[in-house]
């Protein structure tokens, strides 16, 4: 599998292709436009990227804006009363900044790095007849384009697309002499009952720094205007009357209006649909991937988010299947561990927001209060995996606001020790067992620590909370898995409240029927000799029966995120 055909060049077409130039292979990108065409054209998405979107790109060498960009360094959120003034009004920081790049700017200097470092591009807007023929010619298609016909090859996905309409009119502003929020630049988010949601954030545009303003209409209601051809004077003005109508604390930032440029305008709607990744073209299976196939209304921002995440995941896979064969069931795995990795929890976030339950107004109500709440609510705008189950169910969310609230008298801010104690750099693994009624069971654990040779003993510590809790606290052996650099996807997936965190892993039995997960740098297989309070964890004390090492980088995570061991500049070997 070297030759790889990409139809479209997004955000997550383009990024793959420059993963996969990186990594050897021979990469043919098919752009309905050109860099010229894109740089001198009409505004294409809101793209606001949170952090660990970000650390992808900055890993593939592809963040040319970062200190020209303005930064996010938090989310507010607003609900009018009514009478012209608020009645939830809160912001939090997020734990790192996020950023928005228009893609005129970013698309046009990703083709030429593309072109540049050896890809193949085709200036053409690829037919299914143009897939067929890339079908015979490379060993793998991608389609990162859901435009079209396109689109149609895929099949909707009933039991995820709950909606056949869609639930909101769209419309993008792109706007300097915007007023500057103080004390810190957010995204600031206004829910309004009945009529729809507006949020504005800083950016980076063609012309230097900006703001752009995102309207999300009820469809029937007041801010469902935006259809109609209307010029950019019109549009530039109707966003300003919805501001002054139901915001006026927005419309106040907003007396020295001006557009970016007339191109700086887009409206239009998008139905939320999840589709079968496989189709076939000529007989042979083709793949899709990000918007192609999972398509989120943009009300929570994260359309550049699940792009950038389904290329890193695909990518992973690739290199992975190495000289194996990219037929069907092999794709159907690459996207279901996208799903389960990560589009899974978006989409059912993002639909939730679309028909907001009282229990969700409840929370963000309790965030103006609680600021441990809010925290929690905004850094979820990065990985949304960590608001389930919570934000989700009633009976979690009032659990959380219960919990939370406690924290409230405790000696240290929550959130705050766990950055500190994230200055400590660990190793990651997998801890695996058997559940007394034969079930596989597995966490992502970084607690893990020797503690004697003789006898040979281990420990490690779970949550009270986790899911697995009364499974690992009644088994008799478990397995600790020590996970490689290239297994962050493994991290992620056990650590994932998904109900078969198996799906797609090679793995061997050990004793007791322990799984033995394929790849890791080490493993151990203990049993367990005793277990001890540790306040809201309990800790694990194993003996190890059994044990296997290789040579291999290991995964290390520090400060929030991934990272990979080097040798220090200032030691010899």
């Amino acid at each position: 599998m070297k030759r790889i055909a990409i139809v479209g060049a997004g955000q997550s077409g383009l990024q793959l292709a420059h993963g996969l130039l990186a990594a050897g292979y021979q990469v043919t990108l098919f752009s309905d436009h050109s860099a010229d065409e894109i740089l001198e054209g009409r505004v294409r998405s809101s793209q606001c990227m949170f952090d660990s979107a970000l650390e992808i790109e900055r890993d593939l060498n592809l963040n040319h804006w970062e200190e020209q960009c303005p930064k996010v360094e938090g989310v507010s959120f607003t609900v009018p009363d009514g009478i012209g003034g608020s009645s939830i009004d809160w912001a939090a920081r997020l734990d790192n900044f996020a950023q928005s790049i228009d893609q005129r700017l970013k698309i046009p200097r990703w083709l030429a790095q593309f072109e540049g470092r050896g890809g193949k591009l085709r200036i053409k807007a690829a037919g299914p007849e143009d897939l067929a023929e890339c079908a015979r010619t490379h060993d793998l298609v991608i389609v990162a384009s859901g435009k079209g016909a396109l689109g149609q090859l895929f099949e909707r996905d009933p039991t995820r697309s709950p909606f056949s309409q869609a639930q909101r009119a769209l419309a993008l502003t792109y706007v300097t002499g915007m007023q500057s929020r103080v004390p810190y630049s957010a995204v600031c988010f206004n829910l309004i009952p009945n009529v729809g949601e507006y949020f504005v954030f800083p950016a980076l545009t063609t012309s230097g720094p900006c703001e752009i303003m995102v309207f999300e209409g009820v469809r029937g209601g007041p801010m469902d205007c935006w259809f109609g051809n209307l010029t950019p004077a019109v549009h530039l003005a109707r966003s300003k009357q919805i501001l002054e109508t139901f915001l006026p604390w927005e419309s106040a930032r907003c007396r020295n209006l001006e557009l970016t440029d007339d191109n700086g305008i887009l409206s239009g709607c998008v139905v939320p649909t999840v589709r079968n990744p496989v189709a076939k073209v000529a007989g042979l299976p083709i793949l899709g991937m990000a918007d192609a196939v999972v398509l989120n209304d943009p009300i929570t921002g994260q359309g550049s988010n699940n792009a950038t995440r389904c290329a890193e995941i695909y990518l992973e896979a690739i290199l992975e299947r190495g000289d194996g064969p990219a037929d069907a069931e092999w794709m159907q795995q690459t996207f279901d561990r996208y799903w389960a990795g990560y589009a899974k929890w978006v989409t059912e976030w993002t639909n939730l927001l679309l028909r907001p339950p009282a229990h969700v107004l409840r929370l963000l109500d309790c965030a103006g209060k609680n600021p441990a709440i809010a925290s929690a609510f905004v850094n979820g705008f990065d990985d949304p995996r960590t608001l389930f189950p919570w934000f989700t169910d009633p009976v979690e969310a009032d659990k959380f606001i219960q919990r939370e609230a406690e924290t409230v008298a405790e000696r240290f801010d929550r959130r705050d020790f766990r950055r500190a104690l994230g200055q400590f750099a660990t190793g990651v693994t997998v801890v695996t067992a058997r559940a007394s009624d034969g079930r596989k069971i597995g966490v992502t654990v970084n607690s893990f620590s020797s503690v004697s040779l003789n006898p040979p003993l281990i420990l490690w510590s779970l949550a009270r909370q986790a899911p697995s809790f009364a499974d690992f606290t009644s088994c008799t052996h478990f397995a600790v898995n020590v996970l490689e650099a290239k297994q962050h996807h493994l991290s992620r997936q056990f650590s994932t409240p998904w109900p078969d965190k198996f799906a797609g892993v090679d793995f061997a039995e050990g004793k007791a029927g322990v799984p033995i997960m394929s790849g890791a740098i080490a493993q151990f297989v203990c049993r367990k000799v005793k277990q001890y309070d540790g306040g809201d964890h309990v800790i694990f004390l194993g003996e190890v029966e059994e044990y296997k090492y290789s040579d291999g980088e290991p995964l290390v995570f520090h400060s929030g995120r991934y990272r990979i061991a080097t040798h220090h500049p200032d030691i010899a070997d």
